[in-house]
């Protein structure tokens, strides 16, 4: 029997998630939630196999509720199922975590099948989901081609907040260096400056997100 739990504030759309799943013999709906906050008050919460999760929530949003979930739950499948197509709010959902992600116009045979694949192994996705990341994978590796070592390693410290002489201290390297590899990192990514930079290094698995 594959346990789910369903944390949704739009009380139609969570009952009725629990009214279709509920029909299938080897699923039951353990618990629904309106929100992060009220999950995690539960001490049964624990006992679920998979999470389908939404981003807009009230107070705080699924993305962030999942980085938690992930440490204290690392067990739990979290499948995202949202109105949301944004490419920084799938990454950030994958990157915290997600095993899956649905657009919430999923069809009730679609939804069904994408939790008995997820607890397979799988990772569901809707296919322009699947599109998207298929994508940023793509231009990742393209990208991680192009920028050398040095660069990378730069890009690295913008991402830290490090002023120009600072890396230029760091990397034995001039200022006026240090801006001519700048110059080629944003002609390379099409940044527009350090901030559109670094989010594009983080986005496509440049640099890491920790630093």
């Amino acid at each position: 029997m594959i346990r789910v739990a369903i944390i949704e504030d739009n009380a139609y759309m969570r009952e009725g998630w629990k009214t279709i799943l509920d029909f299938e013999q080897d699923i039951v709906v353990n618990q629904t939630f309106d929100s992060c906050e009220s999950a995690f008050e539960s001490e049964e919460f624990v006992h679920n196999d998979l999470l389908l999760l939404d981003i807009q929530l009230p107070g705080m949003d699924g993305t962030e509720g999942l980085k938690i979930i992930k440490n204290k739950y690392p067990k739990l499948l979290v499948m995202m199922v949202t109105m949301h197509d944004e490419n920084e709010k799938i990454f950030k959902a994958l990157r915290n975590g997600a095993i899956g992600y649905l657009l919430k116009k999923v069809s009730p045979s679609e939804l069904i099948q994408a939790i008995k694949t997820a607890m397979e192994g799988g990772s569901p996705m809707s296919p322009n989901i699947a599109r998207k990341v298929i994508n940023s994978f793509q231009k990742s590796t393209k990208l991680k081609e192009e920028l050398n070592e040095k660069e990378v390693e730069i890009l690295s410290a913008l991402s830290e907040g490090m002023s120009y002489k600072a890396i230029a201290d760091k990397m034995f390297l001039s200022i006026d260096g240090i801006r001519y590899h700048i110059r080629h990192i944003y002609q390379k990514l099409e940044a527009k400056n350090r901030a559109d930079a670094v989010t594009k290094g983080l986005k496509f698995n440049l640099i890491s997100s920790e630093n």
